[in-house]
């Protein structure tokens, strides 16, 4: 990893990498090794994460998103840092917004959490940020670029847990889950035969659990679980009886 300081008034702390390995070359260890020299170190910023990801035919597999996101959260957990890791979303517009993020639902899945930036046109200021997370409440930011600072600016707050209707998804799964059958286990193709409202693919199911599985278990008192294996077994678990 070659680094380098830059040269602007109060960032004696700030740090920019010009080049570093992928990270099945290598990588966390350069990352574990300016932690060791720079102890205080709290935020670090990988853009993005295509640059460093392993290259191979199955770079775009679910197991392979998996993978390299577990890799740096393990980094992050064991060293108390916050890793963020700038992504590109795809072009095509979508109902939810996370479902706009390139790649499979793997990055989501072993993620601590997500943010969305987008906006309406690209010459647009303003700009409306999504955000959801294991522990965090699900927020949608309005927020405005100050092109004279270079700096984006809040504007406002909304929390998705109070002023969005009820989830489908969710109302779907907590109408499934009775008091007779408290667990459920099987395939998200499998999931969508019992849940014949939800007109979404196995694929797009899965990554939207993924993205509202802390909302699932804090509202409704489900746990949920995607186990890896031959064949990816989609796991649903009432933890709380049902009201």
């Amino acid at each position: 990893m070659i680094l380098s300081v830059p040269e602007v008034e109060c960032a004696d702390n700030l740090f920019f990498a010009t080049q570093a390995k992928t990270l099945n070359e290598g990588m966390d260890g350069e990352l574990e090794g300016f932690i060791k020299e720079h102890k205080e170190a709290r935020l670090i910023i990988i853009d993005t994460l295509q640059k460093v990801r392993e290259v191979g035919g199955d770079r775009y597999s679910y197991s392979s998103d998996y993978e390299i996101v577990t890799k740096l959260k393990s980094f992050s957990d064991k060293y108390g840092v916050c890793l963020l890791v700038v992504h590109h979303t795809r072009k095509l517009e979508s109902e939810d917004s996370f479902d706009m993020i390139s790649g499979t639902n793997g990055l989501l899945g072993a993620a601590d959490g997500a943010f969305i930036m987008h906006k309406k046109k690209r010459t647009d200021n303003t700009a409306v940020m999504d955000i959801v997370g294991r522990d965090q409440p699900d927020q949608e930011l309005t927020i405005e670029f100050d092109r004279e600072q270079c700096i984006w600016k809040f504007q406002k707050a909304e929390t998705e847990l109070w002023k969005q209707p009820p989830n489908p998804l969710l109302e779907a799964i907590n109408e499934f889950l009775t008091e007779e059958m408290q667990e459920w286990e099987g395939t998200a193709t499998e999931l969508l035969k019992q849940l014949p409202d939800m007109q979404l693919s196995a694929n797009v199911l899965s990554r939207r659990l993924n993205v509202v599985n802390s909302q699932l278990l804090n509202d409704y008192g489900i746990f949920y679980d995607n186990k890896r294996g031959h064949e990816r077994k989609i796991i649903l678990k009432r933890l709380e009886p049902k009201e």
